[in-house]
């Protein structure tokens, strides 16, 4: 019992909560980043294979950070007595949760449309998660070096894997993209619905906060900017509005890559158009 009790300790161990654009926070963002041009740089031999790989690995890396939260917020120790009490509100079905899911859906599943369509949601919804809490991260910042840790590691590695298969051509980088990933994320929203729905009839909410994807009817408004929303509009423009600004925000996403790729291949052509000029 001891010896489990120091171990809950060890993963429960505190540190200064760390400031936003701090070294604990740059330090990650830099990583994310440099994270996704190294798999740029070094999976190019076999790509498809290359990608399944990464996002099987990279998902149970961050499942297996996620199984450490849910032991750190679930168990204490008072010294003499291990203490269980499972926290509902960080169950993990939220927004920023489910590229851990799908990276190993992508990475196992062999119908071709499947793939692409859960790769597509990993280039768009995904890294607008990851970047999302890497601007401003003061919502998942706390005092426990671990769940620090986990937070940055889980929301850098959708960065990174964003810039892989949009910088890599894996996922195309063009208007359509966004169109085969809306149903994905439709498809986790609706998971979302259910799950909140099972929780208010269950009872759950009498005594217990569960809000997957912060859009249940039964809970008060919370997620930043949407809660505004919330607060004055029926649910149901609620949830066509939360669908909307999500997928909106996930299209900027492929926006930027398709401006950045074009700006790149603008400037080829214009590097190409002076050498031959110099050749003449």
């Amino acid at each position: 019992m001891e010896f489990w009790g120091r171990m809950i300790e060890i993963l429960d161990a505190d540190m200064q909560t760390p400031k936003m654009y701090g070294w604990f926070h740059l330090s990650f963002f830099a990583l994310s980043i440099v994270t996704g041009v190294l798999f740029l740089r070094f999976g190019k031999a076999d790509k498809e294979q290359f990608v399944r790989r990464m996002l099987i690995y990279s998902g149970i890396i961050v499942f297996a950070l996620e199984v450490y939260k849910q032991i750190n917020y679930t168990f204490s120790y008072d010294g003499t007595t291990i203490l269980a009490d499972y926290q509902w509100y960080a169950f993990p079905f939220q927004f920023c949760s489910t590229p851990m899911y799908i990276s190993i859906l992508a990475g196992l599943v062999h119908n071709r449309k499947a793939h692409d369509a859960l790769c597509a949601y990993l280039a768009t919804f995904s890294p607008f998660a990851g970047f999302c809490v890497m601007f401003y991260p003061p919502q998942v910042f706390i005092t426990t070096i671990g769940i620090n840790i986990q937070s940055m590691i889980c929301h850098g590695m959708m960065i990174a894997i964003g810039i892989y298969l949009l910088g890599s051509g894996y996922v195309r980088v063009e208007h359509r993209t966004i169109l085969k990933a809306i149903p994905v994320f439709a498809v986790c929203v609706v998971i979302a619905m259910v799950m909140n729905e099972v929780a208010y009839f269950s009872g759950l909410l009498e005594t217990e906060t569960f809000n997957m994807f912060f859009i249940s009817p039964h809970c008060d408004p919370s997620l930043p900017v949407y809660s505004l929303v919330q607060a004055v509009v029926p649910y149901p423009w609620c949830l066509f509005i939360y669908l909307a600004g999500f997928s909106a925000a996930a299209y900027i996403i492929l926006l930027i890559a398709m401006l950045i790729k074009y700006s790149g291949i603008s400037i080829k052509n214009r590097k190409a158009g002076v050498k031959t000029e110099n050749e003449a």
